[in-house]
């Protein structure tokens, strides 16, 4: 007897539960008539929670359910290239693609629509801020979103400062925002202080004052004096024809109009800097340029241009503590240069520590990681910088 279609929607959304995998319910769809297919599509769209569906906590399932000529995913895994290619189900307007990744990866992506539309996952609730505006955001099962990135309000919070400072060395004006944690100033020390390239990026994408206010809340770190500094031309001055120039700002320049206003320390080993990709390139080079100013440096996926690379290899060893990560689906030519580098700190015998994280080149990334050294450098009595706290 046949069976009424009713009947075969049910049996067919239980094929995609975890049990039996979404490619069980994909080949009960393809084995229907073409005439068929929809009705069973439309049911599994309404039926079926958040996308990507994850099986086996390695395989992810993307997922549109729209007319179009073609489907493309582009993001962190295809070094936002669109050359995932998602497959049309005969007779009806649903496309999936599968990947494999890491039961811990975190990455961002978006859908190419006939090649020239991207537009976020319209199923997936997850998005993360990138410079380019946001992203959906694929959450493998074993990753785990740590809680500093949020705003809480029931612990104490800094304050924010905005201020400006005009540079002779570089005839323009840099924008600046100054942490100060809560209490300050009590301490009857001076405070340690941490510099942010990209500042702006870091506190808006990368949520930097609120890692602070969590890890001093929680005496994951001491208090510290934050410093968040906006490039006014990026590249030149972080990696570029304008590097000593801008090294010669901070040193000559902004520092002594800070230490001039502020209780912070100038022991190096209480004075850190942090940056990402030419970010970090900058922190690397200022320190390595002035290692009695700025002890303990900090580069996320970072851009290291030979010149640091060399000095590090040959040159004579510096008292300096380091920080270095990288995504492993980062762009690819700082991928082998990060781990050149780490190589280079191995062999000289350098105080520092270095992750490898299944992420991209993203702030969602720099967030996520950016307690791992601030911990390091300014380690609190509740000292542990892993992830059993969370």
């Amino acid at each position: 007897m046949r069976k009424p279609l009713f009947f075969i929607i049910g049996i067919l959304l239980s094929g995609w539960l975890p049990a039996q995998t979404f490619q069980t319910f994909i080949d009960r769809l393809m084995a229907l008539p073409e005439n068929q297919r929809p009705v069973v599509a439309d049911s599994f769209m309404k039926t079926t929670g958040n996308f990507p569906l994850i099986d086996h906590d390695t395989l992810a399932h993307f997922i549109f359910y729209q007319p179009a000529r073609s489907v493309k995913m582009a993001g962190d895994a295809t070094d936002w290239q669109p050359t995932i290619n998602l497959s049309r189900i005969p007779g009806c307007d649903l496309w999936y693609g599968t990947c494999d990744y890491e039961a811990d990866a975190r990455l961002d992506y978006k859908l190419v629509i006939n090649d020239t539309s991207w537009i976020l996952d319209p199923k997936n609730p997850h998005t993360c801020m990138g410079g380019w505006g946001p992203n959906s955001e694929l959450r493998m099962p074993a990753w785990k979103s740590p809680p500093e990135v949020n705003n809480h309000p029931g612990i104490f919070h800094g304050i924010l400062i905005d201020t400006a400072f005009h540079s002779q060395l570089l005839n323009d004006i840099h924008k600046i925002k100054i942490y100060l944690p809560h209490g300050y100033p009590d301490s009857q020390e001076a405070y340690p202080v941490v510099l942010f390239h990209d500042g702006p990026d870091y506190l808006s994408l990368g949520k930097a004052s609120a890692v602070l206010d969590y890890l001093i809340a929680c005496k994951m770190m001491v208090p510290v004096v934050g410093i968040f500094v906006a490039p006014v031309d990026r590249d030149p001055e972080y990696a570029g024809t304008k590097i000593d120039l801008f090294t010669r700002f901070i040193i000559e320049e902004l520092m002594p109009f800070i230490d001039s206003r502020y209780k912070i320390s100038k022991d190096p080993s209480k004075r850190a800097m942090v940056g990402a990709s030419n970010g970090g390139n900058i922190a690397l080079y200022i320190g390595m340029r002035h290692p009695e100013q700025f002890g303990r440096i900090a580069a996320q996926s970072s851009n290291i241009v030979p010149v640091i690379q060399k000095y590090f290899e040959k040159g004579p060893k510096l008292n300096l503590e380091l920080y270095l990560d990288i995504g492993t689906y980062d762009i690819p030519v700082l991928i082998p240069m990060v781990r050149d580098f780490k190589k280079i700190l191995e062999t000289r015998k350098y105080h520092f520590e270095y992750k490898e994280i299944h992420e991209g080149h993203s702030w969602g990334n720099w967030s996520s990681h950016l307690r791992f050294p601030l911990i390091q450098f300014f380690t609190g009595s509740n000292d542990t910088p892993d992830d059993t706290k969370y």
